[in-house]
């Protein structure tokens, strides 16, 4: 479905609107055994590892498709990267669906760069399920968030960086919620390191993909526990499923409260601010030392908009 050739294709065409974000090791984390680097995609532009995707699809899409205009739904950070995107490539229209929980902090940068904002639903699968029914009747293009070739390509480009900043990583942890990024960045962490190990991450609250795989359906629909991080929760892609057993090596799931803790060690330890979903990796390691000891281990970063009454109440 998708090759590594796809992701290099998506890499020439975004290269110019990104950051190659930085790549650093935690020493929070790390000890005379492991080491523990961390991919900061919360600083990436936008806060967010999204940008990628949102930009290589709409980078690909023909001028035909452009004039008429994209959607997208989101839980908040695509519909930015894809505000952005349809802003800088020529003030293409953009109509973004989002859950009535979205972080104000999100809602105003997709504002901000111009998309049209539809408010709906108590969580992401109903906005999606309010995206689609719109889409019957306009004609507009989708950008899938998690189950489309060019935006997970896109996502993939992360694991270029990561590899060519230091090749001897063994360990690629990505957080999981509809699965393009670990899809993406496994096909092409694979090919250069056939023996890479690819682990995902999930909440307890929301342990779509892990009961996807363990059930032998793609639950593109899924129920949640009361959650804090809003970009994990919901079903699965398509294609991150359908390509699951080739390209994730393993999943862990983690409590929310050490998800708290990982955003607020994260800020003391490594001055680095990251959303709940963003913070799930370094949540990982902190419940599971032992699973990454005498690994060379790159763990993403995803995101960093942190919503500030979350960040009020996580700080007080």
């Amino acid at each position: 479905m998708i090759n590594f050739d796809d992701v290099l294709s998506a890499r020439e065409r975004i290269k110019g609107y990104i950051y190659n974000t930085p790549l650093e090791i935690s020493s929070r984390l790390s000890n005379d055994s492991t080491e523990i680097f961390l991919k900061l995609e919360a600083q990436q532009k936008l806060k967010s590892f999204k940008i990628r995707g949102a930009l290589s699809k709409i980078t690909w899409l023909s001028d035909e498709e452009r004039l008429k205009g994209v959607m997208a739904v989101s839980s908040g950070n695509h519909g930015a990267g894809v505000s952005y995107a349809s802003y800088i490539l020529g003030g293409i229209k953009a109509k973004i669906y989002i859950p009535e929980t979205t972080p104000k902090s999100k809602v105003e940068k997709i504002k901000y760069y111009g998309a049209e904002i539809i408010q709906i639903g108590k969580n992401y699968d109903e906005a999606h399920a309010a995206a689609e029914e719109a889409l019957k009747r306009e004609r507009l293009t989708f950008i899938d968030p998690c189950s489309d070739i060019q935006t997970i390509s896109g996502q993939g480009s992360i694991a270029l960086e990561i590899l060519e900043k230091n090749p001897n990583i063994d360990t690629i942890l990505s957080p999981i919620g509809g699965g393009g990024l670990i899809t993406g960045v496994s096909i092409a962490a694979k090919h250069i390191n056939p023996s890479i190990k690819i682990i995902g991450v999930q909440t307890n609250a929301c342990p779509a993909m892990v009961h996807s795989i363990r059930d032998k359906t793609c639950y593109t629909n899924y129920p949640s526990l009361p959650s804090i991080c809003d970009a994990l929760i919901g079903g699965v892609g398509d294609i991150p499923y359908l390509m699951a057993n080739q390209c994730i090596d393993d999943i862990i799931t983690v409590s929310e409260d050490t998800i708290r803790k990982a955003i607020v060690e994260l800020l003391e330890n490594d001055k680095v601010v990251a959303e709940p979903a963003g913070a799930a990796t370094y949540a990982a390691i902190i419940e599971n030392p032992n699973y990454f000891m005498g690994k060379k281990v790159a763990a993403i970063i995803s995101g960093g908009n942190l919503d500030e009454n979350l960040m009020r109440r996580l700080f007080r």
